[in-house]
Parts: structure tokens; C-alpha cells; sequence
């Protein structure tokens, strides 16, 4: 008779490899983090909060830019805590965020290994979480091509066009304003992205698995979500993480679905205008790129890019609706300069600072992202006798650190535009935005990010006053957040709402 093997011998054996296995990483990751902490200069990390816990500095899962604001302004600028092993290092203001990732930015350009992020959910295909190397420079500079000023300034008639009806979707259901933000975001990027011209909605089944990606994706990037991240051995186990590897295969099949539809039009010879992958799949010898590594490409630039831009409106909007008294200058400076009798467009942007004012200062009040994804050093970086050295984690902490730095935004919790434009009323380039991230890593996304938030904020202000709903309070860190939030805004048309469709109907791009 066969003799089967004891479940209990095999699983203890089983938990003894695990416990070797984690004891032999834990014994390998003290050695290396230990040797990577000295320095050939001999120059001390910043300094540290006082821990005392085996694991590390405690970040509490809730509002944890709270606890890092905390430190950084009592411990100083630029501080060091402890993630079980890992040293981190976390930047909290200005000046010292332009030092060290903006003129020294070559030495950061890479990326901490993320292993349920960027290997796991995305293959290792993401160019937001791949390390800095041969694949990374390939695909920044098929992205950088494409989307630099010039190129993105191809797109101003397609903001113009859906910004338009962004408008239009206001007046037929003002408390919906979030969802028609996120319409507007997903329509603009399926067609800059893909040169889909059928108008995309934020309830289409694409685009709600793109939210449900992002949702996931933040997931993943919590600390301590997935202890794959610490023994990145897990990740070949096929029990382990399955809802991240489901998640990549179908993230692979929508990329894949999407790069060979804009193939098969190239074959036709359908002229959809530009595209980004149009773009790349006409210049496949330039940019010396796979089909799989294109298709994730384009994805990455939708999901990065889509996210962002509604945040982006929506806390405009926000904005506008808790400051009446500096919305009322921006729409005297509208009225001055655009009057009541045409819509204003791309040509009047050099003339309006003022609102150019509003959209950076409402975007420091409430930063889209707590702090920028972790970048790696991979040399010693000094600043202020003060050294991280090389395979370093390094962090820019946005929300409540840089974006109030006292020493550079007085009165840093006060709403103040005032303090992007100068005496003589024109805008300061003096004043160095975050908003897109740090150094080589910078969205390079930005250019046309910047012009979807700029006219849907003209649009929108010129055509409506807008007010906080008295009977639903805001909870603007339930906003920030992500969380749902009711709307919290109402909107009254500046001019009749007959005229105003009437000015805003238009054949969509």
C-alpha cells in the first residue's frame, strides 16, 4: 500500500525554509543597509526622530503627512527615519528640495526597488517605477518627443473643445462636477494617448478599470501593504499576491487591445490625427522600443496622466468655492480682459496672471499628493554638512512640509495668490513648483496637464460663480484624499444659461 507523507512533517519543513529564508534576508539587508549608510566623506545622515521600536519610525496609516510635517519641523529641513532596515531619507522644504533633487538631480534619477508596484502589478514594464538604465532613457525620451511644449501645444484644440463641454455637462447637472471632471480627463487622454475620438466617460468600463488600477496602485505603494517588498523572494510563489498578478494580465491584454487598434488604423490608412502611439509606433527605429514596452507606455501615461488632471480641476474649483473674495479678482480680471461677449481661448493666457496665480496657489494650498513617488541615490549626496549616501531612499514630503515652508510661502496656511505675482502685478519665476514631481523623474506629462487645468479653470470661472453648498459641509482632506466626498459646490451661470450654451456649443475634436 502507498504511504503517503506526513502534511505535518512537510508543513513543518515547509515554515522552517520560510524562517531560514527571512532570518538569512533580514541578516543580508543589515549588512548591506549598514555598509550603504557610511560615506566616503564621513559626513553624518540628517538627523533622526527618536525611535525606539524594533521596526522603525511609526507613520500612522491615516493622514500620515501629518505625523512627517511634525517632524520635519522640529527636527529640521531634511530628516532620516527607519523603515525596519532601510534608512529613508525625507525632504519637508523648499530650498532644500531645489539643492538636492534639482541641481544634483542627476544622482537621484533612479528609482528603490518596488517590487509589488513595479514588478509584480506591472511586469516591470512601468517607466514610472523602472530604475534609471537603458529601458528608462528609452522611454523618457519617446515620452519627452512627443509631449514636449511645442508638441503638446498640437492638443489646444481638443482642451478647448471638451473643456467646452465640461461647460456644457455643469449646467445640465452641476452636482456631478466631479464625474465631469474626470469625463473631461479621460476623454483629453484616451485621444492625446490613443487618437480615440469617441468621447470617453468616466462610467465606461476602460475607464473604471483604470480608476480600480489606480486604486490598487496606491495600495501597493502603502508601507508595510505587501511584505514582498521586503523579501522580494515571495513574488515567485504562485499563491502569493494574486490579485496584483490578475492585475497585470489584464492591465497587459487592455494595453496590448489599444496599441494594435491604433496599428490597424496606420494599416488602413485612418488619419486620427496625432497620438502618442501613433507617434511611437511611426518612429519604432528611433526609439528602439518593443510592442510590449510601447503598449504599457501609452497605459502609463493614461493612468499617470488621468488621476492627476481631474485632482487637479476638481481642487481649483475647490478653491475658488471656499475663497469667494479672491475668485471675484480672477473674474475682474476675466471681465477686464476677455469682456462677456466671446469665450476666452489659449490667446488670452498671457493676459490673465492673476488666474494663473489662483491655479498655483490653490494647487500649494492642496497639493495632489501627499509626497512624490521615492527616488534612489546612486552616489553620495552632500548637502549641508550633511551626506545621504549612495542607495538612499530619498522622499520630497509635499503636503503640510514643502508646500508650507514658512521661510518661502509666509503665512503658509493662508490662500494668498498674491505671492506668485510681483509688485507690478506679473507672475514670479522665481517660485519653483513640485507639483509634477523632482528632478530627471519630473512628469514629463506636464505640458499638457497644464493646459487641461488652465481652461477648464478659465472656462469655468468665466462662465459661473461658484459657492460652497451650505447644506453639505466639506471635508477637504476626505477630498484630497480620494475618498468620496458629496458635491460641495454649487454653480450660477455669469450670463444666461440660453447664451451661455448657446457660446459653448461646439462640433467635438
Amino acid at each position: 500500500m502507498l504511504q503517503l507523507p506526513d502534511l505535518r512533517v512537510f508543513n513543518s519543513t515547509w515554515q522552517l525554509v520560510l524562517a531560514t529564508a527571512t532570518c538569512l534576508e533580514i541578516l543580508v539587508g543589515v549588512i548591506s543597509r549598514a555598509y550603504l549608510s557610511k560615506s566616503e566623506s564621513g559626513l553624518p545622515l540628517p538627523p533622526s526622530p527618536l525611535t525606539r521600536r524594533l521596526r522603525g519610525h511609526f507613520i500612522p496609516p491615516r493622514n500620515p503627512f501629518l505625523t512627517v510635517a511634525e517632524w520635519i519641523d522640529e527636527h529640521g529641513p531634511v530628516i532620516t527615519i527607519r523603515s525596519r532596515t532601510e534608512k529613508i531619507v525625507i525632504i519637508g522644504r523648499h530650498d532644500a528640495v531645489v539643492d538636492i533633487t534639482e541641481k544634483q538631480g542627476g544622482l537621484l534619477a533612479d528609482r528603490p526597488r518596488l517590487v509589488a508596484a513595479g514588478e509584480i502589478y506591472n511586469g516591470g514594464l512601468s517607466v514610472i517605477f523602472i530604475p534609471s538604465g537603458n529601458m528608462w532613457r528609452r522611454m523618457r525620451r519617446a515620452l519627452h518627443t512627443h509631449l514636449q511644449p511645442k508638441s503638446a501645444e498640437e492638443y489646444e484644440p481638443l482642451h478647448m473643445s471638451h473643456a467646452k463641454n465640461m461647460v456644457i455637462d455643469i449646467l445640465e447637472d452641476p452636482a456631478n462636477f466631479q464625474n465631469h471632471a474626470a469625463t473631461y480627463a479621460a476623454t483629453t487622454i484616451t485621444k492625446v494617448a490613443y487618437g480615440q475620438t469617441t468621447p470617453t466617460s468616466a462610467t465606461d468600463p476602460e475607464t473604471i478599470f483604470f480608476r480600480e488600477n489606480l486604486r490598487l496602485l496606491r495600495t501597493t505603494l502603502r508601507p508595510g501593504a505587501y511584505i514582498v517588498d521586503m523579501f522580494p523572494w515571495l513574488k515567485y510563489l504562485p499563491w502569493y499576491a494574486q490579485e496584483l498578478k490578475r492585475g497585470f494580465k489584464r492591465g497587459k491584454q487592455l494595453n496590448t487591445d489599444q496599441l494594435n487598434r491604433v496599428e490597424r488604423q496606420i494599416q488602413n490608412n485612418v488619419d486620427v490625427g496625432p497620438s502618442f502611439v501613433k507617434h511611437m509606433l511611426e518612429n519604432v527605429q528611433v526609439h528602439g522600443l518593443t510592442e510590449t514596452e510601447m503598449a504599457f507606455l501609452a497605459g502609463t501615461f493614461y493612468v499617470a496622466g488621468f488621476d492627476t488632471t481631474t485632482l487637479a480641476i476638481c481642487t481649483v474649483l475647490m478653491a475658488a468655492a471656499c475663497f469667494p473674495d479672491e475668485q471675484a479678482q480672477v473674474q475682474a480680471e476675466l471681465d477686464a480682459v476677455v469682456g462677456r461677449d466671446r469665450v476666452p481661448t489659449f490667446a488670452d493666457e498671457q493676459s490673465l496672471p492673476r488666474l494663473h496665480a489662483f491655479i498655483s496657489e490653490a494647487l500649494r494650498w492642496r497639493p495632489l499628493v501627499p509626497s512624490r513617488l521615492p527616488h534612489r541615490t546612486t552616489n553620495d549626496v552632500v548637502w549641508n554638512n550633511y551626506c545621504i549616501p549612495a542607495g538612499t531612499t530619498v522622499i520630497g514630503h509635499h503636503k503640510k512640509s514643502i508646500s508650507r515652508d514658512p521661510d518661502v510661502f509666509p503665512e503658509p496656511h493662508t490662500f494668498k495668490p498674491e505671492r506668485r505675482t510681483s509688485d507690478q502685478g506679473c507672475l514670479r519665476d522665481d517660485l519653483k513648483s513640485f507639483v509634477f514631481g523632482f528632478g530627471r523623474r519630473v512628469c514629463p506629462g506636464q505640458h499638457v496637464a497644464t493646459r487641461s487645468v488652465f481652461i477648464n479653470s478659465l472656462l469655468i470661472l468665466w462662465a459661473f460663480r461658484l459657492t460652497l453648498d451650505p447644506t453639505k459641509p466639506l471635508d477637504d482632506m476626505t477630498y484630497m484624499r480620494g475618498e468620496d466626498q458629496p458635491s460641495f459646490v454649487e454653480f450660477k451661470a455669469r450670463v444666461s444659461e440660453a447664451e451661455l450654451r448657446q457660446m459653448m456649443q461646439n462640433d467635438p475634436v
